[in-house]
C-alpha cells in the first residue's frame, strides 16, 4: 500500500518559467532513463524478488524513484506554468501565442493536448513505454543493469545541470543526482553479497572458451590492454590458423528425412543459377547517367 506525503522530497525552487528547460526535463520524466522507468523497473524487480534483502532494497528505492518523478514533474510545473495559463486563458495575441508554443522545442500537438502539464513524454515528445524496462528476473543480470541504469541517469541529471542558470533548479538537479550515486552504491553491494555472481545464471561457461580473446578488428590502432592481453587471456591474432575456434570444418549441418532431402534436392534443381548466360535486365534497358556500367545493347540497323 502507498500514502502520499504533500510535501516533496526536496524542496523545488524555480526562478522563472521556461518552458524550452522544461522540455529537456521532460527527459527525466518520461524519458528510457527518467524516474518512472526506474521506478517501475524496481518496483517489478521487487514483486519478483525472492531474497528477502533485495526484495526490501528494491521497493525501498522504487518507492523513492516515485518520489523522484514527483520533483522532476513540479519541476517541469513550474517552468511551464506561464505557458500553461496563457493556453488556457488567451490572453496573448495570437502571434504571441505561436512564439510561446514555439518556444517549448516540442509539437503544437503537445502544447496542445498536454497544456503545459508534465506529459509521460521525453524531451522529443516520445511517449514513456514499458521496453525501457529490461529486467530478466536473474538477480545478478538485473542488478547490473540497474547499476548501469543508475549511472545512465546521472549522466543526464549532469547534462540538465550544465544547461540551466536557475539555482533552484540546479540545486533540486544535484540532489537528484547524487541519489543516482547512492542507489548504485546500493546495487553494487547487493550484487557483490552474492556469491560467485560471475558469470550470470547457473550454467558455467566452456573453460576452453571462457578467456578467449579474437583480435577480429585488425589493422592500425590494434592495442592491447589487460581487457586482451596477460595472463588471464589466450589472445587470437592469426584468424586463418585459429577458426573455427572449435577445430572443426566450420560448416553447418543437419540430419534430413529421406523425404525432405528429395524435396531439397528437387527445389535446388528447379532454383539454380545458369552462370553461362548474362540475361538483358531492367537496369540495362532504363539505363541513364550515373548508372554505371550496364549491358551495352547491340542497336538495329
Amino acid at each position: 500500500m502507498f500514502m502520499h506525503n504533500k510535501r516533496l522530497q526536496y524542496t523545488v525552487r524555480v526562478s522563472e518559467p521556461n518552458p524550452r528547460l522544461a522540455c529537456l526535463m521532460l527527459e527525466q520524466f518520461g524519458g528510457a532513463d527518467g524516474e518512472l522507468a526506474a521506478a517501475m523497473r524496481y518496483f517489478t524487480q521487487g514483486l519478483g524478488e525472492e531474497d528477502p534483502g533485495r526484495k526490501d532494497l528494491l521497493l525501498d528505492i522504487a518507492t523513492e524513484e516515485l518520489s523522484h518523478l514527483e520533483v522532476i514533474g513540479t519541476i517541469v510545473t513550474m517552468l511551464n506554468k506561464g505557458v500553461k495559463a496563457q493556453l488556457s486563458e488567451g490572453q496573448l495575441a495570437e502571434a504571441e501565442l505561436f512564439a510561446m508554443v514555439g518556444q517549448t522545442g516540442t509539437s503544437a500537438k503537445e502544447s496542445i493536448l498536454f497544456g503545459g502539464g508534465p506529459a509521460l513524454v521525453d524531451s522529443a515528445g516520445v511517449p514513456w513505454n514499458a521496453d525501457y524496462i529490461d529486467t530478466r528476473s536473474e538477480p545478478t543480470v538485473d542488478l547490473r543493469s540497474n547499476i548501469a541504469a543508475e549511472a545512465r541517469a546521472k549522466i543526464v541529471y549532469e547534462r540538465l545541470i550544465n544547461i540551466t542558470d536557475d539555482p533552484g533548479i540546479k540545486d533540486a538537479l544535484t540532489f537528484l543526482m547524487t541519489r543516482e550515486v547512492a542507489h548504485q552504491k546500493s546495487f553494487e553491494k547487493a550484487l557483490y553479497s552474492i556469491e560467485n555472481n560471475f558469470p550470470p545464471g547457473k550454467l558455467p561457461g566452456r573453460e576452453e572458451f571462457a578467456s578467449v580473446y579474437v583480435n577480429a578488428s585488425q589493422g592500425e590502432g590494434d592495442m592491447t590492454g589487460p581487457w586482451n592481453s596477460g595472463d588471464q587471456w589466450e589472445r587470437i591474432d592469426d584468424l586463418e590458423q585459429s577458426m573455427p575456434i572449435d577445430q572443426r570444418d566450420g560448416k553447418a549441418s543437419v540430419e534430413l528425412s529421406s523425404s525432405d532431402m528429395a524435396a531439397l534436392s528437387q527445389m535446388a534443381t528447379r532454383l539454380k543459377s545458369d552462370v553461362t548466360k548474362d540475361p538483358t535486365t531492367g537496369t540495362d534497358l532504363g539505363a541513364g547517367p550515373g548508372a554505371g556500367r550496364t549491358k551495352q545493347l547491340e542497336t538495329a540497323e
